[in-house]
């Protein structure tokens, strides 16, 4: 992993993490089906009090986890916040959480009822909120496919707002948008300068092309 930059601008907190095998970006929306009830509490407690979790590749183990077995996170996450809530078809409960700032987990451990929870720092990028870099005429190539991948029925349906204009959020939405591995996602989730991830993700679609 880089060397993470820190902004404390909140401090260090401890705030409960939820481990998937999704990688989420700020900014990013992710639908989550809720039926273990650590997590039901966990959602309650969040849009009782208006706050939020983090959202963490898993490592290791599942996302379901059997009781005492472990589960490994990767150190770099993304805090998220409800966004919207239904009951699914199948009963079960359905929500839709949002991305707004990178963090990196410090110190984790479970508590009785095997919900994770972390010492985290939230980093001094990739947060919403940063002013928007402008995006130049050599990324036209980036907004034209990322255009066309948030046009796709699973991901309009998100509602996400998408500023096509911001560097920082073409390589956000690109990250996630475009079929990677999980461990890429990661690597690109982890890197602190909007122009490096955006460097990366020309390197990526440009060895997608010369293997079609």
């Amino acid at each position: 992993m880089s060397e993470i930059e820190f902004k404390n601008r909140r401090g260090s907190e401890i705030i409960a993490l939820f481990p998937l095998k999704s990688v989420l970006f700020p900014r990013g929306r992710l639908p989550l089906q809720i039926f273990e009830q650590r997590y039901i509490n966990l959602i309650r407690h969040a849009m009782k009090t208006e706050t939020g979790f983090g959202i963490c590749l898993l490592k290791d183990g599942e996302e379901v986890a059997p009781q005492g077995v472990r589960q490994e996170v990767h150190r770099v996450g993304t805090y998220a916040r409800v966004v919207d809530w239904d009951q699914l078809p199948n009963g079960l409960l359905g929500v839709t959480v949002e991305g707004s700032h990178k963090f990196v987990v410090q110190e984790c451990w479970s508590e009785q009822d095997q919900l994770l929870v972390a010492s985290v720092d939230y980093c001094g990028v990739d947060f919403v909120g940063e002013e928007a870099l402008a995006v130049e005429d050599e990324h036209e190539v980036l907004v034209g496919l990322l255009d066309q991948l948030a046009q796709h029925p699973a991901i309009s349906q998100l509602g996400m707002a998408i500023d096509y204009q911001d560097l920082r959020q073409l390589g956000w939405r690109l990250s996630e948008l475009i079929p990677l591995s999980l461990e890429r996602k990661q690597a690109l989730l982890e890197l602190q300068e909007p122009f490096e991830r955006i460097r990366e993700i020309e390197k990526i679609i440009d060895s997608m092309i010369n293997e079609s």
